[in-house]
């Protein structure tokens, strides 16, 4: 299994930045990529961004393209989440998730962690 636990969440107010991290334990070598989730309040869970371990091929939701960053840390197996310029629509509880390989799902996921961003 792969453990995940998220920290950095917080209030921010709009134009602010956060800097959210995963960080990943247990059988780390089985996963293929990282993602990063959202779920605000009413909504369905949203995909954010991924990367994976091997060559840090990223991918982005248009909604965040150029205003968030993702990245990784092998040594720390470690994923981070750089947001910028978050406005109120950036409200959501933040995921990140493990995959095992490109066409799996994504099968582990980390507890949350709440970003809040004021208008």
């Amino acid at each position: 299994q792969v453990q995940l636990v998220e920290s950095g969440g917080g209030l921010v107010q709009a134009g602010g930045s956060l800097r959210l991290s995963c960080a990943a334990s247990g059988r780390t070598f089985s996963s293929y990529a990282m993602g990063w989730f959202r779920q605000a309040p009413g909504k369905e869970r949203e995909f954010v961004a991924s990367i994976t371990w091997t060559d840090g091929s990223t991918y982005y939701v248009d909604s965040v393209k150029g205003r968030f960053t993702i990245s990784r840390d092998n040594a720390k197996n470690t994923v981070y989440l750089q947001m910028n310029s978050l406005n109120p629509e950036d409200t959501a509880v933040y995921y990140c998730a493990s995959k095992r390989n490109k066409y799996a799902s994504y099968n582990y996921w980390g507890q949350g962690t709440q970003v809040t961003v004021s208008s």
